[in-house]
């Protein structure tokens, strides 16, 4: 990362490593088939009687929501087709001005884990299964963590899914330590000071996250306040993604190009892996594969590797976002304390969900989006270049007469660019009758060898007007500059 900005400082304002979207997920201490029988028999419930039993219990639930949004006074909303639900929010929250509290809530019948009745050995027992079943969303607007959605499943075993987004927590940060900021579609493209920015952000992954999520859980399960009190819930992270933004001061379309290009021609399954902590070598069991996406406003590359994936792609056409998105975590490694050869011992130990992991899923994430940028250095910005190939074909002015521009299409100038790049000239320069002979050829007459030394100087005075050659001091020869190689070269190759 650090060559990367080292490379493109001049264009770059600032940059920023932040929690983008995160999803956790809480589990009863009845999620399990066993136990939740166990649970049925404290609560004096025959295993026949299960459903009518769990039927009580689910309409609670579903009360308890319509209850909630009708004294927010906001919508109870059934969708009975595909819907983005988040769009939909983000409408009713513009539509009626909401900056705070609960904005609406959605229910659908979705799928989910719970259980079914089978045969037994004597008996019927309880399996855990999937199913379909009403689910609500409440979403929400929070003073701490901005919009945020609770998913609660209304059947048994009442899983919760809650999902954030860091971004939004960081923006009231930045407000409250009077921090100004530009926030355009998730992403900040300005921030008046990036490194208390990072600073802020950091505190993110640190919150005390069990006590977090089960203040949100108790706002949308009335039951743990009565049939399952006593009962907390256990949390993990089911899906986070990191995004580093470098955040420049103009748009870049052509040195995303460039990167784009890179991305899927020159990164292969070696380079992903190594981004991603991995060894190639036989032990790697799995899929790997490179996607490119063109979509609006840009294109969007996807680096796969199992469930986890790296992201690339342009934000408000200033922001370019390196993404690492984590949904598998047993693929890396976190140390800890655990058993070998019947030992308990300190080592790298495959990493679960836990949300008491969250820190080495920051680690993982932001190293993974350094290696991608350091890998991304190699590539120049064409910007420049373009620009300059641009202002090759304009007329200038130059002590108020008109200097015209070249046509690089045209056979005569091609061969001009080739003459002046000749390599034979890199150490003594070119003269004007080393141009003219090249252009012109040797066999010509005294007096129009003199016309086409005229125009030879002509030429030259095109070239040293737009910084593409420049004089050699007390010497009539004539030097190829930086810039006349930058641009003069891809056009030779184009047309000479």
């Amino acid at each position: 990362m650090d060559a990367f900005l080292s490379k493109h400082k001049r264009k770059i304002a600032g940059t920023l490593s932040c929690v983008d979207r995160i999803v956790f997920k809480g589990y009863l201490p009845i999620s399990w088939a066993d136990a939740f029988e166990s649970f049925l028999s404290r609560n004096q419930c025959l295993i026949k009687d299960f459903q009518p039993f769990v039927q009580k219990l689910s309409a609670q639930v579903k009360t308890a929501a319509q209850q909630a949004a009708e004294e927010a006074g906001r919508p109870y909303i059934y969708l009975n087709h595909q819907q983005r639900k988040e769009e939909l929010v983000k409408q009713i929250a513009h539509r009626d001005d909401i900056h705070e509290g609960l904005v609406c809530v959605l229910a659908a019948t979705e799928a989910c884990q719970s259980f079914r009745i089978v045969y037994g050995n004597g008996r019927p027992v309880l399996k855990n299964a999937r199913r379909k079943c009403l689910c609500i969303y409440y979403y929400f607007i929070d003073p701490v963590f901005g919009l945020l959605h609770i998913r609660i499943q209304t059947w048994m075993p009442l899983n919760i899914q809650i999902c954030m987004n860091g971004h939004e927590w960081l923006e009231r940060q930045l407000k409250e330590n009077e921090i100004g900021y530009t926030k355009d579609d998730n992403c900040f493209s300005a921030i008046d000071d990036f490194d208390k920015a990072q600073a802020l952000s950091v505190r993110f992954e640190k919150q005390d996250w069990p006590l977090v999520l089960a203040e949100l859980a108790r706002r949308v399960n009335p039951l743990l306040k009565s049939t399952l009190n006593g009962m907390h819930y256990y949390w993990v992270c089911d899906q986070m993604e990191y995004a580093t933004d470098i955040v420049f001061k103009k748009p870049f379309p052509e040195l995303y190009g460039k990167l784009l290009n890179h991305s899927i021609v020159r990164m292969g399954a070696r380079d992903i892996l190594t981004f991603l902590g991995k060894v190639f070598d036989g032990r790697f069991k799995g899929k790997q594969q490179n996607h490119c996406r063109i979509r609006q406003p840009g294109a969007r590359v996807k680096h796969w590797m199992k469930r986890n994936w790296i992201k690339m792609y342009n934000k408000n056409s200033t922001v370019l976002r390196v993404e690492t998105v984590i949904n598998h975590p047993y693929d890396f490694r976190i140390y800890r304390s655990g058993r070998r050869s019947g030992k308990t011992i300190h080592g790298w130990f495959p990493m679960s969900k836990c949300v008491a992991n969250l820190y080495r899923y920051v680690e993982i994430c932001l190293g993974a989006n350094r290696r991608y940028l350091d890998a991304l250095a190699s590539v120049d910005d064409p910007g420049p270049s373009r620009r300059e190939l641009k202002e090759l074909g304009q007329r200038v002015i130059r002590k108020g007469r008109p200097i015209s521009g070249f046509n690089p299409a045209q056979p005569e100038t091609a061969k001009l660019f080739k003459a002046v790049l000749k390599g034979d000239y890199i150490i003594q320069g070119f003269r004007n009758a080393d141009i003219r002979e090249s252009l012109f050829g040797t066999r010509v007459s005294a007096k129009r060898k003199k016309r086409l030394s005229a125009k030879v100087c002509r030429l030259f005075k095109k070239l040293h007007t737009r910084g593409l050659i420049a004089k050699i001091p007390h010497s009539r020869r004539w030097r190829i500059t930086r810039k006349g190689v930058r641009v003069l070269g891809p056009l030779v190759e184009a047309y000479a």
